[in-house]
């Protein structure tokens, strides 16, 4: 028992310890698969080329021939703005060259199709006098007015309809014959202030009478009274046709087209028959003598200012001649060499 309880000495533990670290060690075997290692000489030689995306690249310089360097290449400005503005200027002798091309080849079809347009000059005439004069000097007036009812209203305002589909298709072609030859945008023609003033208070004041008129009746200023269904007979269709031409002719300014000059005086033409036909009706519903004398009165008044719509047209006429030969005046001071 002595013996068991004597300690080993230290050095055979050591000795036991490292042999089993020898049994624990892999052979040498298992190192056959491992790869060899190499020594780099010059490390400092070998540097990666490509960069990261998030890094900027270094700026790439092109090799000039001999006789380049005088010439700049890719010759761009740095700004983007220059860079936007250069290339608008670019584009516009392009755009200017396309205009000139449009307008010679409009120049040339224009004389070759003229012909088609012919028919226009005597169609929308003859438009005119079969949708308001046959219907007001031939028509009977017993056949449309009928008593003082809706139906009578209703046919009178429908001749006065089917005439201003007459004088629409009238305007269009009218339109179509001024524009023919030339570019659409060189006939724009934009009417005078003072044209466009006396047309709308001739317009106002052709409202304003009749209404005024009804309501002095209606308030008893006027005797005998007159029946608001017989005024509508009277002067509705006129009212809604005087309404049209100033609608149409707010539509001929704002689109600058050359008939502005026409539009009056085709409605107003109208507008007289149309008021003397009002006097054969205001006799067929035993109408005061009142509204027979402001009837009257109308008549006056638009016959009065048909005439100045026609003083306008002569009046036009000479100030474009006038026009025309002060360009030509000088056209011919800036070329003194034209004239030899």
């Amino acid at each position: 028992m002595a013996s068991l309880a004597r300690a080993s000495p230290p050095s055979s533990i050591i000795n036991v310890h490292r042999r089993a670290l020898k049994l624990l060690k892999p052979p040498s075997t298992c190192q056959v698969g491992s790869f060899p290692r190499y020594r780099l000489s010059n490390r400092s030689g070998i540097r990666c080329t490509k960069s990261t995306p998030w890094e900027p690249s270094p700026p790439v310089t092109y090799a000039l021939g001999a006789g380049d360097e005088s010439n700049d290449f890719l010759n761009k400005p740095a700004n983007l703005f220059e860079t936007l503005s250069s290339d608008g200027t670019a584009e516009e002798p392009s755009t200017k060259s396309e205009e000139q091309l449009a307008q010679i080849k409009t120049q040339q079809e224009g004389p070759k199709f003229q012909f088609l347009k012919w028919p226009l000059w005597f169609l929308g005439p003859a438009l005119l006098l079969v949708t308001g004069m046959v219907p007001t000097l031939w028509l009977p007036l017993s056949s449309v007015f009928l008593g003082p009812n809706i139906a009578s209203l209703l046919a009178l305002i429908g001749l006065d309809s089917i005439y201003n589909l007459g004088v629409t298709l009238y305007l269009l072609m009218a339109d179509s014959c001024a524009r023919s030859g030339i570019l659409p945008q060189a006939c724009n023609s934009q009417p005078p202030l003072a044209y466009k003033f006396w047309n709308m208070v001739s317009a106002v004041a052709g409202f304003a009478v009749p209404l005024v008129m009804l309501g002095w009746s209606q308030k008893g200023l006027l005797q005998p009274q007159l029946p608001v269904f017989s005024f509508a007979i009277l002067m509705g269709p006129y009212l809604l046709l005087l309404s049209v031409q100033f609608l149409t002719e707010l539509l001929t300014w704002n689109w600058q087209s050359p008939v502005w000059l026409v539009t009056p005086v085709v409605y107003e033409t109208y507008r007289v028959l149309q008021l003397m036909r009002g006097l054969k009706l205001a006799t067929e519903l035993n109408s005061p003598v009142w509204m027979l004398d402001t009837i009257r009165w109308l008549v006056s008044c638009w016959i009065l200012i048909l005439g100045v719509q026609l003083m306008s047209a002569a009046w036009f006429a000479g100030y474009s001649a006038r026009t025309t030969q002060q360009q030509k005046q000088k056209s011919s001071s800036a070329d003194p060499g034209s004239g030899w």
